[in-house]
């Protein structure tokens, strides 16, 4: 069964998220919206992993699926400065994101196929959580953007 490959994936990801929050969070402490907002987001990540604990006990996890990366999510190991910055951190944030998002959907396609009703409450909680998550991103890059963008000069 393949599913041990998604969840390795998703734990990972998640836990990439995590880190990369927390790096927004110290690196534009100056804007206490995304320094609080995103410190309570990296503890839903941490959250999201615990969930998925029971599930990994069960099916297991694989981080090697002898499949060459396509895309790898890198986190953010500095954030940059100013304006511009912010946005390109948050845009970062954003892509990491949706790479949860859609590894939550694919892991639902496999706990439906399986009937695993244990499995299909976690994706409910965290894809619910990580959804949340990309609108307060998409919103906040919205309101940056027209700062950044054009009145810095």
């Amino acid at each position: 069964m393949n599913l041990k490959i998604y969840l390795g994936m998703l734990h990972q990801a998640e836990q990439t998220l995590a880190e990369s929050f927390r790096q927004v969070a110290e690196g534009h402490g100056a804007e206490p919206d995304v320094h609080f907002l995103c410190r309570t987001l990296a503890g839903q990540c941490d959250r999201h992993g615990e969930l998925l604990h029971p599930v990994v006990q069960r099916y297991g996890e694989s981080r090697e699926d002898n499949e060459p990366e396509r895309l790898h999510a890198e986190g953010l190991s500095t954030t940059r400065e100013g304006p511009v910055g912010l946005l390109r951190d948050l845009q970062d944030l954003y892509l990491l994101a949706s790479l949860v998002d859609i590894t939550w959907t694919m892991v639902k396609q496999a706990g439906s196929a399986l009937r695993d009703k244990e499995l299909l409450e976690v994706v409910a909680k965290c894809d619910a959580e990580t959804a949340t998550q990309l609108r307060w991103l998409q919103t906040r890059m919205k309101q940056a953007a027209p700062q950044a963008l054009v009145a810095a000069r």
